[in-house]
Parts: C-alpha cells; structure tokens; sequence
C-alpha cells in the first residue's frame, strides 16, 4: 500500500499532471478535448475554482488551479471531472468495454511563491515543444498560452526554445 501524502491548503494554488491510461492518446482526437473542455465546465459548475492555466497534450495534460478560501479539496474535484469524461466517451471508442481512461492517481504540488508559479506556468506553455508537437507554443490550440500572450505575460514568439528556468523540469 503507497504512503503517498497529499498536501491539501485550502485556498491553495496547485499544479497538476494528469495521465491517460497507458499513455493511450485520447485527446489527439478533437471530439475527446471537447468531451474534455465540457467534463471542465460540468466541474466547475459543481465545484468552484479557477483555472489559471492549461495544455492538452494527447495522452496527458497540465493546468493550475486555484481553490477557494476555505476549501482544499482538488481530490473531489479530479474525481468529478475524471468520472464526467469518462461517462461521455461514446462506448464504442473504448477498448473491450472497458472504462479504463485515467491513470488512477495525478500529481500535484502545491504553488509556493511567485517564482514557483511562472516556472510552472512556463512548464505547461513549453510542454508541447518539449514533446515535439509545437515547433512554439503559439502553434500548439489545446493551451492557455494565447491567453497569456494577450494579457501581456508572454512575447508571441517566446518557447522556441527551452527556457532556462525549466531545464530539468520532468512533471509527466
């Protein structure tokens, strides 16, 4: 049995990595990132937070959240959105039946300072180069990087290369 300890504050802002199943890609296919983006909205209706920060890649993906004060629970919350998703994948894409989406368990951490938050946030934009998808993240759709660059945070041109402050980082 894991001795796995979950740091749970509440009001928190936390990174995550939430794995497919076997790494199989289902968000290569555009109709499961929507099924995805719709399990988001069905969360967040349910269960408040704000979502600061996304990418999708085709067999994982990475997002930061922040919790309202006074409630820590992204356990539930993951739950939540994993159960919708799952539920709304149409029968026959599955394999033998088989409900089996999700690596049972996702990463967390929790966002210390601001300095942890714009590694973080520069580990997501970055992520779909890292995997060699992108070229640049503004070449990647399935990410809040276009946000970021419309609020002024990033330069239209900025991840063509690694940026130095994530070399080393390995969060899938």
């Amino acid at each position: 049995m894991s001795d796995y300890r979950r740091l749970y504050v509440p009001g928190g802002t936390y990174f995550f990595t939430v794995v497919t199943y076997n790494r199989q890609r289902w968000f290569a296919d555009e109709a499961n990132v929507t099924l995805l983006r719709e399990a988001f909205r069905y969360t967040l209706r349910r269960r408040l937070f704000l979502l600061s920060a996304i990418v999708v890649l085709p067999d994982h993906l990475h997002c930061i959240w922040t919790l309202p004060a006074g409630d820590a629970d992204f356990s539930g919350r993951w739950q939540i959105l994993k159960s919708c998703f799952s539920r709304r994948v149409p029968a026959s894409t599955r394999r033998e039946g088989s409900k089996t989406i999700w690596k049972p368990r996702f990463w967390e951490h929790l966002i210390r300072d601001e300095d942890d938050l714009h590694r973080h946030l520069d580990y997501i934009h970055y992520n779909p180069v890292k995997h060699g998808l992108a070229v640049a993240p503004g070449d990647w759709s399935h990410s809040s990087f276009g946000h970021f660059v419309r609020r002024g945070w990033y330069e239209t041109d900025w991840g063509r290369a690694e940026p130095e402050k994530i070399v080393g980082m390995d969060l899938d």
